[in-house]
């Protein structure tokens, strides 16, 4: 637990030396955009006359009356303490989240619970973007958490988050969850507070005040574009769909008031329940859903919304988390394909969140069975090695069930765009790349199998081969693997995670290859001779592939994915088919791949033992952590996996 710890609590400090070492390396004139509001050249602080003269600044006037002795001192040191000051906050921030988190609570979570807020605030787009930008959202945010875990008596927790609600209006929806959790006088202090401020800021300030609440409607009209995708509220979201005018202001209302009503009712629910921070995450989750505008850096509470538990099975468990971490952490491009059915979705994901936790997750009640005891997980027992010599380090232990299947999309979605952006970053230059194919054709003359140019110009001169094996290039690629990872995990579970988690070891060895070794394909390669029948005739110096050229990299072609991804397939159907028509079916289909990538000039025969050789090393490496394919299952488990299993016998009660 001690190293556990330790190691928790060093990234943490290496996330946060990156997140601040990022922010102090821009140049003043470029860091902290959104603090050039305040300090810049036509800055509030430089302006004489309303705060919204400037057309930047969005806040409340109590906002601006608060944060100009802060932006002066800013001004003066750089933006230096502004960037310390931010990091101190997150820290509190999480030191508080952790603190509150919903009983009963094991000792290893709390001593590890800690970092890991820090660290995924830390990750997290709304604290990115406060730490890049110089916004200040992480302050009600943090008001509302002191006022509710760290104030003693209710008329200081009012006081708390009364302020909250004076920065940022929609923060005011926390005085009826605390008025219907008994905490009347918290409630009655925190309107009072926020009625007190805003009056201050009128006082002072009577002009932009007037321009704030009345002109443009508590802020509304302020700042950028209000159907801008930054804008992650249900006003956004219905300026986006094209809806505008008195229908969307009365749509808008319509949903605001029912997102409110349900919202709230959960939210009141969940504290009665003992689930405070649940409870306080919701409410915030319902503050941006109905707030004209919520920004990107407003949407911390979504996060918040992790604590809650989902799910009476210990393998749907984590399906809530990573579901809320990848969308706090990671754009809308990454998480859902690039299709226009899903556009709506992908362009509004932190709303689309928001929402399914204020209103829609059907978190666990304290008082459910399976709060703290799931359902478990069945493992089978592992066999022993079928190799005496190759030593198991059986850290996986084999499952039985069937995984969560939106779970099972979503990371398949994920590692799918993180394999594509860093094989597209592993370009590693033209010079290397074709420098690499003319030291790889030397390899195979060497070897006498440089057949690539001879088969290339034999399949142009006849018309239909050329046409099949263009189309299967093209079409196969994932079509196959994607149908044979879909029947086994309908019919063959336990079998889907071994070939899956092999295939996914294969994939990143093959990064690996992109990375370290650009490879030029025949068909790149200047005064070789070689034909590109799939894309045509190329400028070598600017050649262009349509939508693909900007996305792809031309030069990861060792190993081939193509040949390896096909060569899994051959051997999945090879091992688990259980006819031999399909046995042999499934070896086509890697014997048509590798004859498509080099007859059509994508890649040299030394690409296709490199494919073979990652898929050799997945398999290993899934073999060396997991154990043998086979199983041997409890006595008295059900297996769901209609796959090669040992039942181990029951043990025979002793005589009395």
């Amino acid at each position: 637990m001690g190293a556990a710890r330790a190691a928790l609590w060093l990234v943490t400090a290496v996330l946060a030396i990156r997140q601040t070492a990022a922010v102090l390396r821009q140049p003043p004139g470029e860091r902290l955009t959104e603090l050039e509001t305040w300090i810049g050249d036509n800055g509030v602080l430089h302006v004489k006359g309303s705060l919204y003269d400037a057309d930047k600044f969005t806040g409340t006037p109590f906002a601006g009356l608060v944060l100009k002795p802060l932006t002066r001192a800013a001004e003066q040191a750089l933006g230096i303490a502004w960037t310390f000051g931010t990091l101190l906050l997150v820290v509190v921030l999480g030191l508080v989240v952790a603190r509150a988190l919903p009983g009963p609570v094991s000792r290893r979570s709390r001593l590890l619970a800690a970092p890991v807020a820090i660290s995924l605030l830390m990750l997290s787009l709304p604290v990115r973007n406060s730490f890049s930008l110089g916004q200040t959202s992480i302050i009600p945010v943090l008001l509302v958490l002191l006022g509710c875990f760290a104030a003693r008596g209710e008329r200081s927790s009012g006081v708390l988050i009364g302020f909250g609600a004076a920065l940022q209006p929609t923060v005011l929806l926390f005085a009826p969850l605390l008025w219907y959790t008994g905490r009347k006088r918290a409630a009655v202090t925190s309107a009072g507070t926020f009625a007190a401020s805003s009056a201050l800021a009128w006082a002072a300030l009577p002009s932009d005040s007037w321009a704030y609440w009345v002109h443009h409607v508590a802020g509304a009209g302020l700042g950028a574009r209000p159907d801008s995708l930054a804008n992650q509220s249900l006003h956004g979201a219905l300026l986006r769909l094209g809806l505008e005018g008195p229908l969307e202001i009365a749509l808008f209302a319509a949903l605001a008031a029912a997102v409110c009503y349900f919202g709230l009712r959960r939210a009141v629910r969940y504290a009665q329940d003992g689930q405070l921070l649940l409870a306080v995450a919701l409410t915030g989750c319902v503050a941006v859903a109905v707030s004209p505008t919520a920004w990107q850096h407003q949407l911390l509470w979504v996060l918040l919304a992790v604590v809650g538990r989902v799910g009476k099975r210990a393998s749907d468990r984590m399906l809530w988390p990573v579901l809320v971490i990848l969308a706090m952490t990671l754009p809308g491009t990454m998480l859902l394909p690039n299709m226009a059915v899903m556009h709506p979705v992908r362009d509004n994901v932190l709303l689309v969140a928001a929402l399914a936790a204020a209103v829609a997750v059907p978190f666990l009640p304290r008082t459910s069975p399976y709060f703290r005891r799931p359902v478990p997980t069945e493992y089978a027992v592992p066999l022993a090695a079928r190799w005496s010599r190759v030593p198991l380090l059986p850290f996986w232990r084999r499952v039985l069930s069937r995984p969560n299947l939106l779970l099972e999309l979503l990371v398949i979605r994920v590692g799918y765009s993180a394999y594509s952006h860093i094989r597209t970053a592993a370009t590693g230059g033209v010079t290397a790349a074709e420098e690499h194919g003319r030291q790889i054709f030397s390899i195979e003359q060497a070897l006498g199998i440089d057949v690539e140019h001879w088969i290339n110009h034999a399949m142009v001169k006849v018309d239909w081969a050329e046409s099949f094996f263009n189309f299967y290039y093209t079409s196969f690629h994932f079509v196959v693997p994607l149908t044979i990872m879909g029947v086994l995990y309908v019919r063959r579970p336990s079998d889907y995670r071994w070939a899956r988690s092999s295939l996914a070891f294969a994939t990143v060895l093959a990064l690996l290859g992109f990375w370290l070794y650009p490879l030029a394909p025949p068909r790149l390669m200047p005064g070789m001779g070689f034909i590109d029948t799939v894309h045509g005739p190329q400028d070598l110096a600017n050649p262009d592939y349509g939508a693909m050229t900007a996305v792809t990299n031309q030069y990861a072609a060792m190993p081939s994915l193509h040949f390896g991804w096909s060569l899994w397939c051959g051997l999945v159907v090879l091992v688990l088919a259980p006819k031999l028509w399909m046995k042999l079916l499934g070896l086509l289909h890697p014997l048509f791949t590798v004859c498509a990538i080099v007859a059509t000039a994508n890649h040299w025969v030394l690409d296709a033992a490199g494919g073979a050789a990652v898929v050799g090393a997945g398999f290993g490496l899934t073999y060396l952590l997991a154990g043998r394919r086979q199983l041997r299952v409890p006595a008295g488990s059900v297996p769901v996996a209609r796959a090669d299993t040992q039942v181990e016998a029951p043990v025979p009660a002793a005589p009395k």
